[in-house]
């Protein structure tokens, strides 16, 4: 008898410990915190890994895609994704609400290509943002926040090149629809309150700080530990007033910002932009001036190629080594400065002489030993570059493995 009622008492104990432990974690989940922590939470906003405040660290770790995997693959995911977010319902006239669309459209074509789950996945991740205290409180301003500073960008697309890109009336109407809908309140549930994410193949310097959610397509999404990731952190509405965007000066509700693109951007473009000779392939061979930034030449490459298929741009900053055309002397390869390659499949590979471009990690260089034998051929070669095979495909193209943050695929993989 006795023994029975000291097992009856352990198990009273166990079940009152489970409870309160479960009541807890349901209160933290719901944003309930201690005064004295959330007052701690606020001092800590800024210097949270991944924060905008704290983008200078922010840079992707220079290992190759392989290593990157392994390293997200260690990191578990949480066991559940938490609370989805509340609906969002937004604040705003007309012209508000058609630049906030656009902008989201972009993010999500940008970003996800034109998968429904990954569109819907990263616009949700805007729309958190846009709730938290520690991002602007306008989507258009999440979406560009930092995009004038080439490594300050929190949305890559918006200071990597890839803006000069244009999409399709059909790819511009599902985006739109899709922004459309979590505007009126469409919930994407499976990423939960996250705020960041990232490709499979990189690995940021915060993905080890950060509670790991979901996986959709290939990022994989996260949102901060502790009060900063709790429900009750997501409680800023949006404002009216959503800021025209210089960059999307060509749409409609953001003509009004034509013209007003900084100085900087204007002058790295025009710097950029000497073609000397106009290849037969599409590409072209082009006059570097200026010590143009890594990012102004990517988009300049971008540029150039425009909406073709099979696409090489080369760039030497010495006027007199560039050939007049194919094949290129083994003199002027040795003087390359610049290298752009783009196949049928919109994947791409950028390559920079690391002696004249500042910030790019030794395998983002020209490799000069091989001096783009492989590259500089008169025809763009014709196989696919997949994601899986970057590393070989580099090599069969007579390229050093590129940079991770160059690996990334231009985001269509279908009609735009």
């Amino acid at each position: 008898m006795q023994r029975v009622r000291r097992r009856l008492t352990l198990i009273l104990i166990v079940t009152l410990l489970l409870t309160v432990g479960w009541s807890i974690a349901r209160e933290q989940e719901a944003g309930v915190v201690p005064a004295a922590a959330k007052a701690h939470a606020i001092t800590e906003l800024k210097t949270l890994p991944g924060s905008p405040e704290n983008v200078l660290s922010a840079r992707l770790s220079g290992i190759s895609y392989d290593a990157a995997r392994k390293l997200n693959a260690a990191i578990p995911f949480a066991l559940t994704a938490g609370s989805p977010a509340l609906p969002f319902h937004f604040v705003g006239s007309v012209a508000d609400r058609n630049r906030a669309t656009d902008c989201l459209a972009i993010a999500a074509m940008a970003e996800a290509g034109n998968g429904d789950d990954g569109q819907r996945a990263v616009i949700q991740v805007v729309l958190n943002r846009v709730r938290h205290p520690a991002f602007p409180n306008t989507i258009c301003g999440v979406v560009f926040e930092g995009s004038q500073r080439a490594s300050g960008c929190q949305f890559t697309f918006t200071c990597d090149g890839a803006l000069a890109r244009r999409y399709s009336a059909a790819a511009w109407t599902r985006a739109r629809d899709r922004a459309s809908q979590a505007l009126d309140g469409r919930v994407y549930a499976p990423v939960g309150l996250a705020t960041h994410y990232h490709t499979d193949w990189v690995h940021p310097y915060w993905s080890d700080s950060l509670t790991k959610l979901a996986r959709v397509d290939t990022h994989l999404f996260f949102r901060w530990r502790g009060y900063w990731g709790n429900a009750a952190s997501f409680s800023v509405s949006n404002r009216s007033g959503e800021p025209a965007i210089p960059q999307l000066a060509y749409l409609p509700a953001h003509a009004d910002a034509a013209g007003q693109l900084l100085a900087g951007q204007i002058t790295s473009a025009k710097a950029l932009r000497d073609v000397v000779v106009r290849n037969g392939d599409g590409g072209a061979f082009v006059l570097l001036t200026n010590a143009p930034s890594a990012s102004a030449a990517r988009a300049m490459g971008r540029s150039i190629c425009s909406d073709r298929p099979l696409c090489k741009v080369f760039g030497w900053f010495d006027r007199a080594a560039i050939p007049s055309g194919y094949p290129v002397s083994s003199s002027a390869r040795a003087q390359l400065g610049f290298s752009y390659f783009r196949d049928a499949h919109n994947d791409e590979i950028v390559l920079y002489d690391c002696a004249r471009f500042a910030g790019v990690t030794a395998d983002g260089c020209i490799p000069r030993a091989m001096a783009m034998r492989g590259a500089l051929r008169a025809k763009p070669a014709q196989s696919p570059i997949a994601m899986t095979s970057l590393p070989a495909a580099a090599s069969k193209y007579g390229l050093a493995t590129p940079n991770s943050r160059d690996l990334r695929p231009l985001p269509d993989k279908g009609s735009p």
